[in-house]
């Protein structure tokens, strides 16, 4: 017979006939497809699992965004594909078979078999509660970084806006609250309110870019009335404007917010926060009562708290180059962060032993490491800590044991001495 190349009926690339390759393409999509069933099915049993024994908000933030599990679960779906279009060519070139695509349906089955193995591992390693807490942290340093670029500073400095590509966004490198104040004008009611129009929903992103430039055009002071995170009703209120309002369209200044149905990572950098205490908070439950993954999540709230606690927190004034104010935008104070990192977890985990060591390690460190300006925040939470312990452990060796700070929790003392 004559050789006719990768489409010989018998001595081409891989000499196979149309009923073996046929057969060999068949186990191959089998094969995929059986991947694919139980990877979605796995995904789905892991993805309860970590929402309940977890927290519910690291489905969005975390599981379904991971770029690792997409393209796995994307060469299932190419391999498939790929097999029966190929059984289908077969089918219309009569003995004609195409060796070079069976083979390459061979090298893409194997992959797609590896892929499975490397699922299994990498998903049993990414619903560990260290894997989780760790990427939670790492999302959130980013988005501080982002809203918040600038050091701390014992002194009160102009705003200096800096345009972020990413989403539109300003970033004002303006003292905090924590330290000395900007000078902020008393204002009486406004002179015009907008509301928000639609349905319900989560502020999510807000262009201040453009709505200061806005403010500016119209010679008007312009104010934020929520927060981004916040849930704003339908006609609630979403803007005060004070001055010229008649230069302003409503429309365009509705179109400068992003709404959704459930807070995002990407401009609040308060959720980051928010889904660390609720593991915590999952973990010191009755129901599940393991503190040690709560010691987890306290690790990487002191890695946060004190990201924050070295960068200037924007002010609610932002002001243009004249230093005219234009826009009151509030995002969270430095006491905003200490309370959502200390407050429930302690009211939760003051009676474990190894969650008051774990927070008195953190704000001992807090305390050597931030400016001065952070420590009153500090010292009552601690003060508020020695408090809560002598209501819970009547028996003075616990108390003395729970007022030892100790960065492991439990067994892992630097052998700081009780303060009784």
């Amino acid at each position: 017979m004559v050789s006719q190349g990768f489409y010989d009926l018998k001595y081409g690339f891989l000499a196979l006939s149309a009923t073996e390759a046929h057969a060999f393409l068949d186990r191959i999509f089998t094969i995929t497809l059986t991947c694919l069933v139980f990877a979605f099915g796995s995904l789905l049993v892991a993805i309860q699992v970590a929402g309940g024994q977890y927290t519910p908000r690291i489905i969005a933030t975390t599981l379904l965004r991971d770029n690792v599990i997409r393209c796995i679960v994307g060469l299932f779906v190419f391999t498939a594909l790929w097999a029966n279009r190929t059984m289908v060519q077969l089918g219309q070139g009569g003995l004609l078979v195409p060796q070079f695509q069976v083979f390459l349906g061979a090298l893409f089955g194997f992959a797609s078999l590896i892929a499975f193995i490397v699922l299994i591992g990498y998903c049993a390693k990414l619903l560990r509660p260290v894997s989780l807490v760790r990427r939670v942290a790492k999302q959130g340093i980013a988005v501080i970084e982002s809203v918040y670029p600038y050091p701390t500073q014992d002194v009160y400095a102009p705003p200096v806006p800096t345009k972020k590509r990413k989403l539109g966004l300003l970033s004002w490198g303006s003292r905090d609250s924590a330290a000395v104040p900007a000078p902020a004008a008393k204002r009486g009611p406004p002179d015009r309110v907008i509301y928000h129009q639609g349905r319900s929903a989560i502020v999510l992103a807000v262009n201040l870019q453009r709505l200061v430039a806005e403010a500016q055009r119209a010679d008007t002071v312009i104010e934020f009335v929520p927060q981004v995170g916040d849930f704003v009703a339908g006609d609630e209120p979403l803007f005060y404007l004070y001055g010229n309002t008649g230069a302003i369209n409503d429309r365009m200044l509705r179109s400068l917010v992003a709404f959704g149905s459930e807070r995002t990572m990407e401009q609040d950098p308060m959720f980051s926060f928010r889904i660390e205490v609720d593991i915590a908070l999952k973990a010191l439950s009755p129901a599940i009562n393991d503190p040690t993954t709560a010691v987890l999540a306290i690790d990487m709230l002191h890695r946060l708290l004190r990201l924050v606690g070295n960068r200037s927190l924007r002010g609610h004034e932002i002001r243009d180059d004249a230093g005219q104010p234009r826009v009151i935008f509030r995002t969270p104070n430095w006491e905003d962060f200490v309370h959502i990192t200390f407050r429930e977890i302690r009211f939760c985990g003051v009676g474990s032993l190894q969650i008051p060591r774990r927070l008195r390690a953190m704000i001992e460190n807090l305390l050597q490491t931030l400016p001065k300006h952070r420590h009153p925040a500090l010292h009552e939470e601690l003060e508020l800590l020695d408090r809560a312990l002598e209501r819970e452990h009547l028996f003075p060796e616990d108390l003395a044991l729970a007022r030892i700070a100790d960065s492991q929790g439990m067994g892992g003392s630097s052998g700081t001495s009780a303060h009784n």
